[in-house]
């Protein structure tokens, strides 16, 4: 998701989010003791796509305001539901500073008895779950992401965006994608921040003419037309142009690594910016990092423990094959942690996007599985492909 993000509700607002929450006090024969019921306004769903945020007027120097549903009322039900006494809060990195006001907005409202904490393990999407902290609270929340697997033990507030995007699809349209008469199929991908728009965007892009191909993908995608960091199957469809919305450069550019063959249009709401995703600049630093390691004798191969970026038979079976490999296990796979192992490279059988993104900045080589296979001389330079995740957990 976007790393500048910033939400959360003002309660300095009378008509911020979904309104004031009152308490009353009820009583509950099941336990005993009387309970504090909160009780918010009902606002009737609107079925356009705009969502009622927690936040306006963000002040933030953007090309257009936004707005963050933080969904503190299904929040507070839950919290109310299991009778919580510890609620455990985790957001993303580019969420984390916001996170204690909205402690703050839940513990106006919620039971005074109830402790509210804040996960400051890194977090970089729904597949990095801060289990420690799960285990240990009656509620847990996770923010910025759609669930992965589905669980009755996690909250996952996805926080859609309320900004318009049909404004930069219309310059998208007039100055990157072909027009339908040139190319009539295009496919459509965006985030989970924007999901809440999807159908709208494609009814719009098929009013000016265009076959739509669009797919949910496979079991780590929860909605059509959602692409990840590590997954980019929703774009296996018929079309040779895609059109990416959403912010930044993050996704589109893997969307383009993955499928070389397709002319990915990024148009961005956030930064009111049209472009296309370009992977060359990828390759080159892949096949650089190849040709580096190709001399190894000694390889770490890293299995990450966090929960949704394990490849256990991956890791198992480069060590079993290889001698001279050694299994390495971590959470977080940084550059200083791996700097005091005595290896001539490594493999990263965890979140591919550490290696594509990150893998300058680790002092020997640092490939993916399939990277691997090429400089040991186990297939050709020129098949490797970018590495994704298909597997939840």
């Amino acid at each position: 998701m976007d790393a500048e993000c910033d939400a959360s509700r003002r309660r300095d607002d009378p008509g911020a989010g979904r309104g004031i929450p009152t308490i009353t006090n009820v009583w509950d024969e099941t336990r005993g003791r009387t309970r504090r019921l909160t009780v918010l306004p009902h606002n009737p769903v609107d079925m356009s796509g705009s969502t009622e945020g927690d936040l306006t007027k963000t002040g933030m120097a953007l090309k257009h305001d936004r707005e963050w549903d933080y969904e503190l009322d299904r929040i507070l039900e839950a919290i109310e539901e299991r009778d919580a006494s510890k609620v455990g809060l985790q957001f993303p990195e580019g969420l984390k500073r916001r996170g204690p006001k909205v402690a703050d907005d839940l513990r106006e409202v919620a039971p005074d008895d109830v402790t509210f904490m804040l996960s400051g393990q890194p977090c970089y999407g729904a597949c990095d779950l801060d289990t420690y902290l799960m285990r240990r609270t009656d509620v847990f929340v996770h923010f910025g992401h759609t669930p992965m697997k589905e669980s009755d033990s996690i909250v996952y507030v996805p926080l859609f965006s309320n900004v318009d995007p049909f404004p930069i699809m219309e310059d998208a349209l007039e100055e990157e994608l072909a027009s339908p008469e040139e190319d009539a199929d295009v496919g459509l991908v965006t985030t989970a921040q924007h999901m809440n728009r999807f159908e709208e965007m494609t009814d719009w892009l098929e009013e000016r003419g265009y076959e739509v191909h669009t797919r949910r993908g496979d079991d780590r995608l929860t909605k059509e037309g959602q692409v990840l960091g590590c997954n980019y199957a929703s774009a296996d469809i018929d079309a040779e142009q895609v059109l990416y919305v959403g912010g930044g450069k993050f996704h589109p550019v893997g969307l383009a690594m993955e499928h070389p063959d397709k002319r990915v249009v990024i148009a961005d709401p956030v930064n009111n910016a049209v472009s296309v995703a370009e992977h060359d600049q990828f390759l080159k630093q892949r096949y650089a990092a190849v040709h580096k390691a190709m001399d190894a004798e000694k390889w770490g191969v890293i299995f990450c423990t966090k929960i949704g970026q394990g490849r256990w038979e991956t890791a198992q079976e480069i060590v079993d094959n290889n001698e001279n490999a050694y299994l390495i296990t971590m959470d977080e796979v940084t550059p200083d942690r791996l700097r005091n192992f005595d290896m001539d490279a490594f493999v990263n059988t965890g979140c591919p996007r550490i290696t594509t993104d990150d893998g300058p900045r680790f002092h020997k080589p640092m490939l993916t599985p399939g990277e691997y296979e090429a400089a040991i001389g186990e297939k050709p330079l020129d098949s490797i492909e970018f590495d994704t995740f298909h597997d939840t957990w």
